[in-house]
């Protein structure tokens, strides 16, 4: 059985805690055409140099109907930049326009299957997963950016045809599991061939 989400897989619930406080599962999205998934970090460099690049996704495709949040699964104690709190000092610092949530027992990662920061995954109006994998091909350096495979999916399904790169390799840091060193990744999660700095 693969690791992680599958084409056509249906989106996992979760209810978890957003740096405003609020609790967030699916159907606070209810009302989305299209919903992104993505699992992100405060500090991995993959991340940080791609913010501002999803930034500006968020903001071209959420008056077309899709909404984005954040998933913050890293675990505190082997990662301590990502904590709850450290959380929610970065999105005051940044301001960035998607709900921001902690994963902080895992279990969203692992029913997800997320295997880097950033790594995406696009579901459409009944949450059947239509693209997985990297935002854009060089997310460490967005000036080197040639490609951005979420957007060109979301521009495929909004326009109603099937989106022609549904998988991509998630390029980024390894999410960071608990009780586990910093670059250990399940067994399993070997079904997708990876890049890693």
């Amino acid at each position: 059985m693969a690791f992680t989400l599958q084409l056509g897989d249906q989106a996992p619930n979760f209810n978890l805690l957003s740096v405003d406080g609020k609790y967030y599962g699916l159907k606070n999205f209810e009302d989305a055409k299209v919903l992104v998934v993505f699992f992100t970090s405060n500090s991995c460099p993959f991340v940080v140099g791609s913010d501002e690049v999803t930034r500006q996704t968020v903001l071209k495709y959420a008056p077309q109907g899709v909404s984005f949040i954040a998933i913050n699964a890293n675990s505190a104690n082997t990662k301590p930049d990502d904590s709850y709190e450290k959380m929610v000092e970065r999105i005051q610092q940044h301001r960035f326009p998607w709900v921001y949530v902690h994963d902080a027992d895992q279990t969203a990662a692992l029913a997800y299957g997320a295997l880097r920061t950033p790594h995406f995954f696009v579901f459409d109006q009944d949450r059947q997963l239509i693209y997985t994998g990297r935002g854009v091909d060089n997310p460490r350096e967005a000036d080197k950016i040639t490609s951005n495979d979420l957007e060109r999916a979301l521009d495929d399904h909004i326009a109603g045809r099937e989106v022609q790169t549904p998988l991509t390799n998630p390029l980024g840091c390894n999410v960071k599991w608990e009780g586990q060193d910093k670059n250990w990744i399940p067994a399993e999660a070997c079904d997708l061939i990876l890049t890693t700095n």
